[in-house]
């Protein structure tokens, strides 16, 4: 008896799924809308520089299981008389919360997609009851922002990388000019400026971190960055 009932219900879901464009409660086309602003500002926005195939998978399932959340929390939870925007409240406080991820720190760029994504699927997913226009607003101002920053403000953004320097006669302030064109040279980056961290004169060595304008053909700034040591599991980043 309950497996006819299930089969009923599913059934009933899948007839109103084809005639009406909703499933039960979800609108199968606000779902589908979603799934094509989180894929085009990740594919588009994100993916075309970064080239970080870890985070296209993370942005991608975040921005889809977000939304089905979201639904979960106000369709289930609407019949608790009163309590449905507590449980809300809640849920949306879980949401935030995983972004701190307890794993290695995640850069910036990628925590504002990750934020900006979350943000967009909780905002279509409580947007079932507006129309085309204003649930299109939002969606077409943030992918608008996001692509008028990349261009503008991350096409030359300087970047930083930690280098460990055996020239250690040429750090000193008198010499600056011919640090930094030593550095040019072996480097091939268009250095702009230095800082002079810790030496060691048993070694002939000295730490410094280096400032330059990144190049067309490079990808933004990671973590490898701004590490002398690598861990195994950071090898894979390494292009």
């Amino acid at each position: 008896m309950p497996i006819t009932t299930a089969m009923n219900n599913i059934s009933f879901l899948l007839q109103q799924l084809f005639t009406t464009g909703k499933f039960g409660h979800l609108m199968l086309g606000d779902f589908l809308m979603n799934t094509l602003v989180v894929w085009f500002m990740v594919h588009f926005l994100y993916y075309r520089k970064s080239r970080r195939r870890d985070f296209y998978f993370t942005f991608m399932l975040i921005g889809i299981v977000i939304y089905f959340l979201v639904y979960f929390m106000i369709y289930v939870l609407e019949d608790l008389k009163g309590k449905t925007g507590i449980g809300i409240g809640l849920g949306l406080f879980g949401i935030f919360s995983i972004m701190r991820y307890r794993t290695d720190a995640m850069p910036v760029r990628e925590m504002t997609y990750l934020f900006s994504i979350i943000c967009l699927a909780v905002v279509n997913a409580l947007a079932s009851s507006i129309s085309i226009g204003e649930f299109l607003l939002p969606n077409v101002v943030v992918i608008a922002s996001v692509a008028l920053c990349e261009h503008f403000l991350l096409r030359k953004a300087e970047r930083s990388k930690l280098i460990q320097y055996d020239r250690i006669a040429l750090i000193k302030p008198e010499t600056r000019e011919q640090l930094l064109e030593d550095l040019r040279q072996r480097l091939g980056l268009e250095i702009t400026r230095v800082d002079i961290g810790s030496i060691d004169f048993l070694r002939d060595t000295a730490l410094i971190r280096i400032y330059y304008k990144q190049p067309n053909n490079q990808t933004t700034e990671n973590d490898i960055d701004n590490t002398i040591k690598l861990k195994r599991e950071q090898w894979e980043e390494v292009k």
